[in-house]
């Protein structure tokens, strides 16, 4: 098949434009390469059909949807961003960016679609009280983070809660822009596919990392921040307590289960939309991850500061049973193999 892959010179885009080349696919991508992500022009892969062009360009747009079958969308602005100034490049990137997409597409007659999500979309995780079973806390208070409470109470009583794994069929409550609109771009898919009789499997992703990260910029994930901190010979500053607890999953099963959501794809009805998450399945603190950075590279220790973002939540972890069962996806690449290789691959100039 020829498949588009918009933003497939990004991190996450190239690993999987790599693995559908790899998996005997045509692979198209389309990619503004903008400033923010792209200090620097990467290189060609070969044999891959490349256009620089905006996703918001419905021309160029409706140029690379010719001939292909399915459609990869990674394009986007990622991370929590600076301040709200941010919004409005958000929201141009993100959802102006797949409705202006999925015209083309229903214009072009392309009925297949892979959605990069986020696990941002569920705000805080899933969590149980012991008396009043599974709620969703509100979001974290000013006066309660400048004070190092950083759990969420229980909305009911006010007690300590257990945080758990988060299944697709949780409430979705973003929390920031950026999730915001990665809500809105799953929302737009499932409305595409119903008028125009499509398939859409949206991926969840929770905390990707792995080579070819970006070096340390203001929309970075946590990941290349502690990375980019070892590579200049500075500890990593890690927020809060450090006891927020994460999914770290990597890039190449990240790009693994593109390929297992590509197959999966005509086996949904027409007209549908499904997600699943994208998570290795096995927790771990960003304290964790900070410290096993900071092993592997062999120089300074984490350091914990006690800052807080507003807009960060405390605890998102993945269920990805969902995927398992119904795409046989596995991740295979475990945290310890993972940061260690991470610790010490190359990272992006952007």
């Amino acid at each position: 098949m020829l498949i588009l892959v918009t933003g497939g010179a990004g991190f996450i885009g190239s690993h999987i434009a790599d693995a559908l080349t790899g998996a005997g696919h045509e692979v198209r991508v389309l990619d503004a390469l903008l400033p923010a992500a792209h200090r620097t022009p990467p290189p060609v892969p070969a044999g891959v059909d490349w256009r620089q062009a905006d996703v918001r360009d419905a021309a160029a747009v409706s140029r690379a949807l010719r001939g292909v079958d399915a459609v990869c969308h990674q394009a986007a602005m990622v991370g929590l961003g600076k301040d709200f100034g941010d919004a409005p490049a958000y929201v141009g990137c993100n959802d102006l960016g797949t409705a202006v997409l999925l015209s083309g597409m229903a214009e072009a007659g392309v009925g297949s679609l892979l959605l990069a999500s986020s696990m941002v979309v569920y705000g805080e995780g899933r969590y149980e009280c012991p008396s009043h079973g599974a709620v969703s806390p509100g979001p974290r208070t000013v006066a309660d983070l400048r004070a190092g409470r950083f759990e969420p109470p229980c909305p009911r009583c006010g007690e300590p809660l257990a945080s758990g794994l988060v299944a697709e069929d949780a409430p979705l409550d973003p929390r920031n822009v950026y999730a915001t609109t990665k809500l809105t771009q799953e929302h737009l898919a499932s409305a595409w596919a119903r008028v125009v009789g499509g398939r859409v499997i949206a991926l969840r992703y929770h905390n990707v990392y792995g080579p070819g990260m970006p070096r340390d910029t203001p929309y970075a994930g946590v990941a290349s921040l502690f990375r980019s901190a070892l590579e200049r010979g500075e500890a990593p500053r890690v927020f809060e307590d450090g006891g927020q607890r994460r999914d770290f999953v990597h890039v190449r099963d990240v790009a693994g289960a593109n390929l297992a959501a590509l197959d999966g794809l005509p086996g949904l009805p027409e007209g549908t939309a499904r997600a699943f998450n994208v998570g290795s399945g096995e927790p771990h603190t960003v304290l964790d991850m900070a410290a096993a950075l900071a092993e592997a590279h062999g120089t300074r220790t984490p350091v914990v500061t006690g800052e807080y973002r507003l807009g960060d939540v405390r605890h998102v972890t993945a269920s990805s049973r969902r995927l398992r069962e119904e795409l046989g996806w596995r991740p295979r690449v475990g945290f310890a193999e993972g940061m260690a290789e991470f610790a010490t691959a190359p990272l992006r100039d952007a």
